[in-house]
């Protein structure tokens, strides 16, 4: 089995990148009604100095603004989903591009239906309810920059 392995991992490059990190401080609170949810995210990393860490949210938007990345033409989709949807999950991280505080995060949302919408989420999408964790760690810096391969902004 060893062998297949060690001719698979021949053929193809295999590029993993992990660096060790440490739980630092974490934040509990409630967003402002009303205010845009990846800019209230971001402004508080802003102000904790948190360039190193993560977010999970729950609660419900007035609106959303949710993108999916088109692989084939290498660049983000949107959708506007002009209506009250529930927050089922957000999860994201955050780390550093072009040296500030960059949230990264995807949200899951379910209308009154129960139907559920979900992708990257963007400027526009407006808080009713949010409440969040927001942990920062310790450890070596994460930076963005290009990737060649995806054409996304990942770690390098």
């Amino acid at each position: 089995m060893s062998e297949n392995k060690t001719s698979l991992a021949s053929t193809r490059l295999i590029t993993i990148m992990l660096k060790s990190i440490k739980p630092s401080k974490m934040y509990m609170g409630k967003l402002s009604h009303g205010s845009d949810l990846l800019e209230e995210i971001t402004d508080l990393c802003i102000e904790k100095n948190i360039k190193l860490g993560r977010v999970e949210g729950i609660g419900a938007v007035q609106k959303a603004r949710i993108g999916y990345y088109n692989q084939a033409v290498r660049e983000y989709q949107y959708i506007e989903l002009d209506h009250a949807l529930e927050i089922t999950k957000l999860i994201g991280n955050i780390s550093l591009k072009d040296k500030a505080p960059f949230v990264h995060a995807h949200i899951t949302l379910s209308d009154k239906k129960g139907n559920a919408f979900g992708g990257h989420l963007a400027q526009g999408t407006l808080i009713y309810a949010c409440e969040i964790m927001l942990q920062s760690f310790e450890g070596p810096e994460l930076t963005r920059s290009y990737d060649e391969v995806t054409g996304l902004p990942l770690w390098l």
